[in-house]
């Protein structure tokens, strides 16, 4: 008795997997057929020129900002374990466009990026704080700042370094 309604459950299964299967492939033939005829129909002056793309082969055409820092590295030397330090990196809009910085984020939460959240013109100067608290931490300390905007690649990478003593 056991033997049939497992085997009887097993057909169950089996059937409901088979119905499954076949109805999403219907659905990837029914969108894989939709978007080839969408890309047949897009020319290549249809493409969107967006200059926060991965891509590295897309060229951008027209005023761009472009994010120059006096240095993308500080190092605070050799510091007390417990010390709060800041550091202040300037940077200037060298680019003919507004620039505009969507994010500051730190690789640990024990650094703690500010950034000016109104756009920065073309030929002005910006200032990206960073307060790393060394707390609980010993030894050497490196941390990358990665800051988002609108810049061509759109990720500036900045790093913080240190020696919290024992």
């Amino acid at each position: 008795m056991k033997t049939r309604l497992i085997y009887a459950l097993l057909v169950l299964f089996g059937f409901f997997a088979t119905v499954s299967c076949d109805k999403k492939g219907e659905n990837n033939t029914a969108t894989t057929n939709h978007n080839e005829a969408t890309a047949e129909d897009l020319s290549a002056s249809d493409l969107i020129n967006n200059p926060n793309t991965a891509n590295p082969e897309v060229v951008t055409t027209g005023p761009a900002p472009v994010m120059s820092f006096e240095k993308y590295e500080h190092d605070f030397g050799d510091i007390k374990p417990g010390d709060v330090v800041k550091h202040t990196f300037n940077f200037k809009n060298t680019g003919e466009a507004p620039l505009i910085i969507e994010s500051a984020t730190a690789s640990c939460g024990c650094t703690v990026p500010s950034y000016p959240k109104e756009p920065i013109a073309p030929g002005q100067s910006g200032k990206i704080d960073v307060q790393f608290d060394s707390k609980g931490k010993t030894g050497q300390q490196n941390k990358q700042i990665s800051i988002r905007s609108n810049t061509q690649p759109n990720i500036t990478e900045l790093t913080i370094k240190t020696n919290i003593l024992q």
